[in-house]
């Protein structure tokens, strides 16, 4: 097996679509290689824990510009035929939370199934994935928990852990997510396509 790291944050367009291109790619190539594994990298840490009115959110990020914010992840989108529901986000989640469970289903074996599920819950449904009780119905729909899900949500469980992890990968260089490490050495960047993972698949299988 080939280590795939992946570091994502549930709240990020281009790691939404990243990862819509690379399950195309592993339904495409089931016999791949990969051991695919989620790291926290947290893209708006500094949101309060309530997070942020989407569209204040976007005015004070973009200014003027915040009318035509969403135009390049919408014709992505379109382009490679994944579903987008931005009207019906109305928050901008603080992810830490997501990203605490998102730790916690790693340890059962369930992290992939759970972000497919967090990003399900924002991109296409609009729910507020900084809220315990949607988190904890993702865990729940997961397999996990989620009485145990909520009563670690309302501590600071992890929270040290989650912290340093995302330390650890600003020091081995990454400052942009999705970023994806090779078997611990190869770093690609940005929301890949999916004829590119085809072709990696298919050069891994080849060696």
């Amino acid at each position: 097996m080939i280590n795939l790291d992946i570091f994502a944050d549930p709240i990020c367009p281009w790691c939404y679509l990243a990862k819509a291109a690379l399950d195309r790619a592993l339904e495409a190539r089931p016999d791949h290689r990969f051991a695919i594994s989620w790291h926290p990298f947290q893209l708006y840490p500094t949101l309060p824990p309530e997070g942020l009115d989407r569209t204040a959110f976007l005015h004070a990020r973009f200014g003027a510009d915040a009318a035509r914010a969403d135009l390049p992840i919408i014709e992505a989108a379109q382009a490679a035929g994944v579903v987008l529901n931005l009207p019906a986000i109305t928050r901008v989640p603080n992810s830490r939370n997501a990203l605490r469970l998102l730790h916690w289903a790693g340890i059962e074996g369930r992290q992939s199934p759970v972000m497919a599920a967090l990003m399900r819950a924002y991109w296409r449904e609009g729910r507020d994935i900084g809220s315990s009780e949607v988190l904890g119905a993702i865990a729940a729909d997961a397999g996990l928990d989620a009485r145990m899900i909520l009563r670690l949500l309302a501590s600071e469980a992890d929270c040290d852990t989650i912290a340093l992890r995302e330390a650890h990968a600003r020091e081995r260089g990454i400052t942009a997510v999705p970023t994806f490490i090779l078997g611990n050495e190869h770093v690609i960047s940005g929301a890949q396509g999916t004829p590119f993972w085809c072709k990696v698949i298919d050069e891994i299988a080849a060696l």
